[in-house]
């Protein structure tokens, strides 16, 4: 039902140029242009996670791990026409992303492991505003980035969504952000860790579904509000550990 949900609502707003916040280009998946693309050891890794827990949710059936490899390779191919070229000695500015895509995974674990369907959706997605912040190599070098930003090699969750959590949590929830000044550890650094990793590990995967749903559904600037109801729901565990 989610899926159908996600998918309905996603393609509803690529059709219309008022959503549309990035351009897409063309592109069209095949199995040859990808099988010469190896994937990293970090990314390989992931794979293996993402199909042990997508097994274990029962989602996920024996051939899935081929799927998900196919639709990650694609989506770097695809997001590779939007990307500039940049020369720099920064890991995170290479030319392939860095860490795993997260977010990619959770969609194709939604998707009952469809590859074709998960690609669709994905490449419809692209062009909203909402891509930005949930799916991260979605502006890796991007060229819809002013070219100092990419430069920099801070993605914008980090200096847009991080920065406005900061500030919420100064006003909502004062002993929160004093225990954190306190640790010499920010709120912004945790936040990056659980958006990035799509809030895998840390809360079960119906509500992983469930942030998904409301940030596509209601906007990016959820994914802020979600992560404050995190800092109040860990409230006393965090104060807690502070005295301790």
């Amino acid at each position: 039902v989610l899926a159908e949900l996600i998918e309905k609502f996603v393609s509803h707003l690529s059709e219309s140029k008022t959503d549309c916040y990035f351009s897409t280009g063309s592109y069209k998946a095949m199995d040859a242009d990808v099988k010469k693309e190896n994937l990293s050891s970090v990314q390989q890794l992931g794979v293996e996670m993402t199909v042990r827990y997508g097994k274990y949710l029962n989602l996920l059936k024996e051939d899935a791990e081929k799927g998900l490899c196919f639709v990650l390779k694609n989506c770097e191919e695809f997001l590779k026409q939007q990307q500039r070229t940049v020369v720099s000695s920064l890991c995170c500015l290479q030319e392939h992303y860095a860490g795993y895509d997260w977010f990619a995974s959770s969609i194709f674990l939604i998707m009952s492991g469809d590859r074709e369907r998960t690609l669709m959706f994905l490449q419809q997605f692209s062009c909203l505003l909402a891509s930005a912040f949930l799916w991260l190599p979605r502006l890796h070098l991007s060229m819809h980035l002013p070219i100092t930003t990419v430069e920099y090699g801070i993605h914008p969750v980090y200096f847009c969504s991080a920065h406005h959590i900061e500030m919420l949590l100064k006003a909502e929830l004062p002993l929160v952000c004093s225990a954190f000044h306190m640790s010499g550890f920010t709120p912004s650094q945790i936040c990056l860790q659980w958006i990035t990793q799509c809030f895998w590990n840390y809360m079960d995967w119906s509500e992983i579904c469930h942030y998904i749903a409301i940030c596509i559904f209601l906007g990016p600037d959820y994914q802020i509000y979600i992560c404050i109801s995190l800092f109040r729901h860990l409230q006393q565990d965090i104060l807690k550990h502070t005295e301790a």
